[in-house]
């Protein structure tokens, strides 16, 4: 300890209590003049079942712990002990050892089993005062967490008690807010837009909406959009008449079937502009016809649509309607990807575990650490394989394979515009198809076609030209 302490005059140390464990007076004594100065009260405990006493009658923010307890003592084995004690029963405490030069491997060791810090002795006054008032902020910040954690908690249970969320699993404000947003906006009869990254939960918002709207009995069906080639889109939409093409026969399409119900429409983006103005017509009117039929039918549906795109950006690039937007744009949902919500990716993961397994804290690391590009549905995926693959009942990091999966999300293969173009060919236009037979995501191929200046409506050669 030194004399002239040299510590820095803005320690302020007030309303915290100090419990420091030592069979020293002199060290005890010190550590009170020291700590007290700064505004801590301080209490002291000669000896391991003394403070652990203390402890219990006395709240306390910190404690300082010698890890000798006897003049002949010097394993430091009784400081282990009550370190091992001080966590079992005070898991939150934060716990600095002070220790004899001979025992800095003891003192790391423990720091590893969840000491605070630890301070060789003799100890410089401004090193120690440093290091107890960056715990007791880091303390008191993890408590104002936690309050806000228990306020999340109390928000999402009365959320759920008065809405159906369709169980979902979120931890994060961002998502709370959107979720309580969509249970808002379900009991207005608008068209709704939910924007987002591909994986990111958009049909599960767009259930929540379903659920909570006056139409949630009704009928509810949903359409992928990018999954369909154009030509078949309009049948899918609207239905056909018998005739209307080789094969065709009279069927009704989407809209009729989810007449006085909900509609979604997912990835909206990749609609055709002959498709795009059908669909403005039925949102302005509820009128369409079939596929091959000159008689008008009337409809009244709910549609929610979904898109990755930059719709306003489309817009300027001419691939999206101006007038469809601001038709079906009434309430826009916007759904963080997954990287910028990470309260959201363990509890997830957890929910995601087969019945049995476990995350090791090795898993949990490198789970958060992860960046997500694909989102929820790829932590869904990374969690169903490694329960698959996992040797034990504990998953571990390596179970995960996440750096294998990140350095394959960086290694998409470099592809030219005429090999996407023909590739779109040969799959009819529809994304799904051309993404496999290139070996790539569907996310990946969209990407790779925003890069290149295609348009998923565009028209492309035929194979071979």
């Amino acid at each position: 300890m030194s004399g002239e302490t040299g510590a820095p005059r803005h320690t302020d140390l007030r309303g915290h209590t100090i419990v420091v464990i030592d069979d020293s007076e002199a060290v005890r004594t010190a550590f009170e003049v020291l700590l007290s100065l700064h505004g801590a009260r301080v209490l002291g405990a000669a000896a391991p079942v003394a403070g652990l006493a203390l402890l219990e009658r006395e709240p306390a923010d910190l404690v300082i712990q010698d890890m000798n307890f006897h003049r002949e003592a010097t394993s430091g084995t009784e400081g282990v002990a009550l370190f091992r004690q001080l966590r079992a029963r005070f898991p939150q405490l934060p716990v600095i050892l002070l220790t004899a030069w001979t025992h800095l491997e003891t003192a790391v060791e423990l720091v590893r089993e969840g000491a605070a810090d630890y301070i060789a002795k003799p100890w410089d006054d401004a090193r120690l005062l440093t290091s107890v008032r960056n715990l007791l902020d880091l303390r008191r910040a993890r408590r104002e967490a936690e309050t806000l954690r228990g306020h999340r908690r109390d928000a999402r249970a009365a959320l759920a008690a008065r809405f159906d969320l369709r169980g979902i699993v979120y931890e994060s404000e961002a998502l709370h807010t959107l979720v309580a947003m969509a249970t808002q906006v379900a009991h207005a009869d608008v068209p709704v837009l939910i924007t987002g990254p591909n994986g990111a939960g958009k049909e599960v918002l767009a259930d929540i909406v379903q659920a909570n709207s006056e139409r949630a009995d009704r009928p509810y069906f949903k359409v992928n959009l990018g999954a369909l080639p154009n030509e078949l889109m309009e049948a899918e939409l609207f239905g056909t008449e018998a005739g209307a093409f080789t094969g065709a026969r009279a069927r009704a399409g989407r809209f009729e079937a989810a007449d006085g119900g909900t509609l979604f429409l997912d990835e909206l983006a990749t609609l055709a502009g002959s498709s795009q103005a059908k669909l403005l017509r039925v949102l302005q009117t509820g009128e369409f016809e079939r596929l091959g039929s000159n008689t008008t039918r009337r409809a009244r549906v709910r549609v929610i649509a979904a898109t990755n795109t930059n719709l306003r950006q489309a817009i300027r690039d001419g691939t999206f309607r101006e007038d469809l937007f601001y038709r079906v744009n009434v309430i826009e949902l916007e759904v963080p990807p997954l990287a910028e919500r990470r309260e959201d990716i363990l509890p997830l993961a957890r929910h995601f575990l087969e019945p049995g397994f476990e995350l090791s804290t090795a898993a949990t690391d490198a789970l958060v650490r992860y960046p997500w590009p694909g989102n929820v549905r790829e932590l869904q995926n990374t969690i169903r394989r490694a329960c698959l693959l996992s040797a034990s009942r504990v998953i571990e990091a390596a179970t995960l394979n996440l750096s294998a999966a990140a350095s394959a999300e960086r290694a998409e293969p470099e592809l030219d515009r005429p090999a996407v173009e023909q590739a779109l060919a040969r799959a009819g236009g529809v994304i799904a198809h051309a993404a496999r037979d290139l070996g790539l995501s569907r996310q990946a191929l969209y990407r790779r076609m925003e890069k290149l200046g295609l348009k998923a409506d565009a028209p492309r050669p035929t194979p071979g030209a």
